[in-house]
């Protein structure tokens, strides 16, 4: 069973109350509601030889990946992270300074956003460093409210946006060294009207296919307008590999957004992130995804991407 498939199970299992839960599964956040205020949690686990490969990147660039990837599901729902929670699962042979560079590796990005690591647990036990973390967040405020920002409210006629450039993540360790892009989704949600976002760790193609279908609407993107990261070309000499490596890659924690066209022509004009920002397509009635081609063709573009059953550390 593919990992997508799985959740949809879990979710067709799961009854809530949206007086007090009103997000579960299936949203890069849970919402709950706690004495009237909404409190976000996410959890993500990493795993050596999946997420990471402990021989060659280090206990630290483990533990900052693992803490890292929570706050960019933080980040995805323009949302303010508050504090964590750590699981480590150590391998019998790790040393007591291996330990410490994961702790220090969460810490230093944690701290970077004010999220202070409270409680967790540590344990010994026969097989790979598996790391589990779990944050949790707040809306942002001081100043006009915003968030959190779901993955199903795309409209037909949005402009779709993505910041920063993508693909190639792995190849080039990137995926250990990217910052969550908190504050920049914080300035999207005060500044536009932004309709829907998600995070992008499986890859442009199968994450706005989680948009869509969370959405219940449809998609075209162009491949002239995607940015692709220099990375990318590491897949090989390629226009096409490259593309390829940028829908598909994953790893790359950047925001994909659905704002209005206005919105958009706006952001894209005033560039107000420190990061740039590209608008790759539009949203359309319906629930197909496509992808507008080099050569002008209009094909189907297939949900592929990262599957975390087994890493792409090739």
């Amino acid at each position: 069973m593919k990992e997508r498939q799985f959740i949809d199970w879990i979710r067709s299992r799961t009854a809530l109350e949206p007086e007090t839960v009103p997000v579960g599964p299936g949203d890069d956040c849970a919402v709950m509601m706690i004495d009237g205020k909404r409190v976000l949690a996410t959890t993500d686990q990493a795993l050596d030889g999946v997420h990471f490969v402990l021989s060659e990147h280090g206990g630290s660039a483990a533990g900052r990946k693992a803490m890292a990837r929570n706050l960019s599901d933080v980040a995805a729902m323009a949302a303010v992270p508050v504090a964590a929670l750590a699981t480590v699962a150590l391998p019998r042979s790790a040393r007591t300074s291996q330990a410490e560079d994961i702790y220090n590796g969460m810490r230093e990005i944690a701290d970077r956003f004010d999220c202070p690591i409270v409680g967790g647990d540590v344990g010994v036990w026969s097989g790979p460093l598996a790391i589990s973390v779990t944050v949790f967040g707040r809306t942002a405020g001081n100043g006009k409210p915003v968030g959190p920002i779901l993955r199903s409210g795309a409209v037909p006629g949005d402009a779709i946006c993505v910041t920063g450039r993508l693909g190639g993540a792995w190849r080039s360790r990137r995926h250990l060294t990217f910052t969550p892009r908190i504050e920049e989704a914080i300035t999207l949600a005060r500044k536009y009207e932004i309709h829907a976002m998600i995070d992008i760790s499986d890859g442009l193609a199968a994450d706005l296919h989680h948009i869509c279908e969370e959405s219940r609407v449809g998609a075209r993107v162009a491949a002239e307008e995607i940015p692709i990261h220099e990375d990318a070309k590491l897949a090989g000499p390629e226009t096409q590999d490259a593309l390829s490596a940028s829908l598909g890659d994953g790893e790359d924690y950047e925001l994909l957004f659905a704002l209005p066209p206005q919105d958009a022509h706006k952001l894209i004009q005033d560039q107000p992130l420190g990061v740039c920002v590209s608008r790759i397509g539009e949203i359309l009635p319906g629930d197909r995804v496509s992808l507008v081609g080099f050569d002008g063709k209009d094909q189907d573009l297939l949900p592929e991407g990262w599957e975390h059953a087994t890493g792409n550390g090739d």
